[in-house]
Order: C-alpha cells, then structure tokens, then sequence
C-alpha cells in the first residue's frame, strides 16, 4: 500500500505518509519482476539498466475471443518526475487497432478513462489492465498484421 495512517495514543489526528516516486517505482519493478500482479496476461519491467526509474517495457497478452487473441504486444510507459502524482506517457511498440492508439501508437490519455482520471494509487499494471480491457470491449477490431511496429 502506498499511504498508511498513524495514529498515537495520545492525538487522535492521523497523517497520511506519502511514499517517494522512487519507492513506489521500487515496489511496482519487484512486483513486475516477480510476477505477483494480479492479471497474468500483462508483464512490466525496467527498460535495460534505468536507474532513473523512467523508463519501462511492458507487454500484454491478447484476451482470448477477440481479435488480438494469441498476439504479444509491446508497450513502452515512461514515468517522469511528476508519477505518480501524474500518469505516464504510453506508447504501443506493436501495431494495434484501438479507439485510444494515436497513428504512433501513442496511447491518448483523453481516450483512456484510466489515464485521464489518473490518481496516486493506480500503477503501471492497474494501466496494462485498462488497456486489456480496452482490447476486451472493442474485441471485433481489425487489427494490424502480426509482428508489425510502429
């Protein structure tokens, strides 16, 4: 959890301890790296040896019954300074066929409800899981050719 609340004895008022973007993105890489997320058809990790944190390469496996069924598809997050206070920027590296997908495969974050009501609390996987469920709901859309990039 990344906002816990103290409370002493003697003070009834609780303070709620914000974690470091540093910590936070910590957490997610272990979590990434471990595989302990809770949706087993997403994946993200660090982008080769970031020590900024910035930098993150992601993949989420088609959902069965739509027309990314059985494709691999890479994305690229990059977190600046301001995560997670703020969302960060997604780009698909696979060719993808999505309502939110720009012509270079930038995600638009007006497009996705996850990234444009983006809070402190959502992560890199709670976005991949957005972006599987965009692939659920529009899962009768021609898609690119297999194996194609942006």
């Amino acid at each position: 959890s990344t906002q816990s609340t103290w409370e002493s004895p003697h003070h009834t008022k609780q303070m709620a301890v914000i974690v470091p973007r540093n910590f936070r993105l910590l957490e997610e890489l272990e979590k990434g790296e471990k595989g302990q997320g809770s949706n087993p058809n997403v994946g993200w990790g660090l982008d080769g040896d970031d020590i900024q944190l910035s930098d993150w390469t992601c993949t989420i496996v088609g959902p069965p019954g739509t027309t990314f069924e059985g494709r691999i598809l890479c994305l690229k997050v990059h977190c600046d300074q301001s995560y997670p206070d703020r969302p960060p920027a997604v780009r698909f590296v696979s060719r993808v066929n999505l309502p939110c997908v720009g012509p270079r495969g930038e995600v638009n974050p007006q497009a996705l409800q996850h990234l444009d009501h983006w809070q402190r609390n959502c992560t890199i996987e709670s976005l991949l899981g957005a972006l599987y469920n965009e692939m659920t709901t529009h899962r009768r859309l021609a898609q690119p050719a297999e194996g194609s990039s942006y």
